[in-house]
């Protein structure tokens, strides 16, 4: 794998590692096996007819010449865990032993034949610094809502909970926002809003951070602006989408363990360490 500034990435062009992932994903779903794209690739998924956003996506890494893809993160059912592992065998991809051992209910690492990328498999949610639930089996799930990535309404929970939101992800957040309409529920091209609000109205950490993400949103609209890759009209509707989800995520009733954890504020810890697994 080739490296920029310590990170590893992709040995393959973009385009035809996207193709090769989507393909993947495909092969598991004709054998009923749900697994589904997340984060930057399931931003580029979302947005592929729309080339204003392709261009506008690019700007995510800053460091020119720098691959937009550093591996494979895919989200699965547990209950699919058995047929998981057998599919990837079957692809040849080698099992991260130690990995797959130790955390094999809620993650697993597979490598590349010939090195070129690693993939990540998340179980029924994502648990970083808050969590992310998909359900856990096929038909009861949020999994089946969108292909080949998760929902754009997931991704952007996927997005609002990093505690130490970076760059790159609220460019990602700027790309979803400018191209999807948001209404009350889910669908190509929208960003169900009530149900983010919901989620978020039962874990007061987790609506913390979103609402911190989402003012940084607007910077990064602002900074882009300066950049020369927004202009006056993409930062206004930025503003405007980021203002519609707060003010949502505001009027959503609270749920009793929102109330109770709001008492004690930032006086203890709200989000958890993310450390990196080890590869």
């Amino acid at each position: 794998m080739s490296s920029h500034e310590g990170i590893h990435f992709v040995e393959m062009r973009e385009e035809e590692f996207v193709n090769e992932c989507v393909d993947l994903v495909s092969k598991a779903q004709e054998k009923g096996i749900i697994l589904r794209i997340l984060g930057a690739m399931a931003v580029y998924l979302h947005t592929k007819d729309n080339p204003r956003m392709r261009e506008i996506h690019k700007v995510r890494f800053g460091a020119e010449g720098a691959p937009m893809f550093t591996d494979l993160d895919l989200m699965a059912y547990s209950k699919q865990s058995k047929q998981v592992k057998k599919f990837f065998e079957e692809m040849r991809f080698l099992p991260d032993k130690m990995i797959n051992a130790l955390f094999s209910n809620k993650r697993l690492i597979y490598y590349h034949p010939e090195g070129k990328y690693h993939i990540d498999v998340f179980f029924d949610r994502l648990e970083f610094s808050h969590d992310i639930p998909f359900g856990k089996k096929p038909g009861e799930g949020r999994l089946e809502l969108s292909f080949p990535a998760i929902s754009p309404t997931d991704v952007v929970l996927e997005k609002l909970q990093i505690h130490d939101i970076n760059r790159k992800d609220l460019v990602d957040l700027v790309v979803l926002f400018l191209s999807h309409e948001f209404l009350d529920k889910e669908g190509k091209g929208l960003i169900n809003v009530k149900y983010i609000a919901k989620l978020l109205a039962d874990d007061w950490g987790f609506w913390y951070d979103a609402k911190n993400n989402l003012e940084k949103v607007k910077a990064t609209a602002d900074i882009l602006k300066e950049e020369g890759v927004l202009n006056e009209e993409e930062v206004a509707l930025t503003r405007r989408k980021v203002d519609e989800l707060l003010k949502a995520l505001d009027e959503e009733p609270k749920t009793k363990k929102w109330q109770k954890r709001a008492k004690k504020g930032t006086k203890s810890k709200w989000y958890r360490e993310v450390e990196e697994v080890v590869r």
